[in-house]
């Protein structure tokens, strides 16, 4: 049965959680593959806002199981607190609802002080990490040190992993960064009371997402951030500390590659980043001030305000081949609404030569100037349309422009924060 990605086509931001809560109609099981609680996932049903950081944006759904994958690293007090506001809500009513990964990796707390430390040091040159101990999380794994979930339900191995690890990072925190050191005791009992509360939803995912595929079920998987934020392709190093692309979903939730039936991209019809980095559209004048107050634009998960520009075709261009989109959901173009002209990246010039394609460089990033198409506005609201023909001509005209410069077809289009304030014009689920 199918396996359909969502990944965000630029830097994070785009509407993901909107998408995967309309998609998860369609589906059985719903999965988080990357990331930590740096990613914000932002819902609007019924008028009420719920912001998801690592529960899978399904969960909303009644029935529908949400799985964190082996991928995602997991602060279990976090995870803990939104497991309990999501059931005063009337959500995760069973624990059979909620799925986690014994091969998922622990935040711990030498992890957030060490990521914070270092942001305060670097200064000038911070990346915009949000503190929360993500990066030192996934290094710690790479180095073949980190605490995974299996071994926290193992009293000996999580007792002598934490004491030796802790040694370590003691030195770390006083010699290198000039901070405090932490207690082994401390982090052992507080670690110690999450751990019974965690151990119902303990399983290995990949076997069960494999047997839900084996028995008929739908999965859809779902990332945090976007493809601009990958490690290896995105704007480095001004990125996250894992892969965001669809070839994650595989390795971070133990599908494999022949299961992946459809990536969908979601793309805001203009362009925003949180932090920072690059970004070669950006406005710094009245016109981003406006996409930024219209738009809502400010951190799901710091209330950081994100920076806004036109739309980058060269971005999403980058992003629908890396990941093999087979098409496009298109949000937040009703916040363009009001606008007399509206432009469009094509290509960047640098030197005197023309790029299609995003570089590597971050030296050439920084010379790099947009060439722009000019597009005409509209001035009628968006968020009754129920069909492309409710959209205005021009609105029309526009996402037309997108589908042929980006060379991806739209499967959806957002004309507001709503559930129902969506335009549905193919469903990744049904195969055609």
């Amino acid at each position: 049965m199918p396996a359909v990605v969502v990944v965000g086509a630029q830097w994070g931001d785009e509407g993901k959680g909107k998408v995967v809560d309309l998609l998860a109609e369609h589906a059985d099981i719903i999965t988080r593959y990357q990331g930590g609680n740096n990613a914000g996932h932002t819902l609007v049903v019924d008028g009420r806002k719920t912001v998801l950081h690592l529960v899978p944006s399904g969960v909303l759904h009644p029935g529908k199981v949400c799985v964190i994958g082996n991928g995602v690293v997991i602060d279990p007090g976090v995870l803990l607190k939104e497991i309990e506001e999501l059931r005063t809500r009337g959500c995760l009513g069973s624990n059979d609802l909620l799925k986690i990964s014994d091969r998922a990796h622990l935040i711990m707390p030498y992890h957030r002080a060490i990521d914070q430390a270092r942001e305060r040091l670097r200064g000038e040159g911070r990346i915009g990490t949000t503190g929360r101990g993500i990066g030192p999380t996934y290094e710690d794994k790479m180095a073949r040190i980190g605490i995974r979930v299996a071994d926290f339900f193992d009293d000996e191995a999580f007792a002598d992993l934490l004491r030796r690890t802790i040694e370590e990072k003691n030195t770390y925190l006083s010699a290198m960064l000039n901070e405090q050191t932490l207690d082994f005791d401390t982090i052992h009992h507080d670690y110690e009371a999450l751990r019974q509360r965690l151990a119902p939803y303990v399983c290995d995912t990949a076997v069960y997402l494999h047997a839900g595929l084996h028995n008929g079920k739908r999965v859809l998987l779902e990332g945090g951030q976007g493809t601009m934020l990958d490690v290896d392709h995105g704007t480095y190093p001004y990125v996250t500390s894992s892969n965001t692309v669809a070839g994650a979903a595989c390795t971070g939730s133990g599908i494999a590659p022949n299961q992946i039936t459809g990536v969908v991209g979601i793309v805001k019809a203009y362009t925003t980043r949180v932090g920072s980095g690059p970004f070669p559209t950006e406005l710094h004048d009245a016109l981003g001030k406006k996409l930024q107050q219209d738009g809502d634009e400010f951190g799901a998960t710091t209330g950081r305000p994100r920076r806004c520009g036109w739309f980058d075709a060269v971005v999403v261009r980058h992003a629908v081949r890396l990941n093999g989109m087979n098409g496009l959901a298109l949000t937040k173009i009703d916040v363009l609404t009001g606008f007399d002209t509206i432009r469009v990246c094509t290509a960047y010039e640098h030197n005197g030569r023309r790029l299609e394609d995003f570089p590597a460089s971050s030296a050439v990033l920084r010379g790099i100037k947009p060439i722009y198409e000019d597009w005409p506005g509209w001035k009628e609201p968006l968020n009754k349309a129920r069909s492309l023909s409710d959209l205005p001509a021009n609105a029309r005209a526009y996402i037309r422009r997108l589908e042929e410069i980006t060379d991806a077809p739209m499967m959806m289009v957002s004309v507001g924060a709503g559930r129902d304030e969506t335009i549905l014009l193919r469903n990744p689920f049904v195969t055609e």
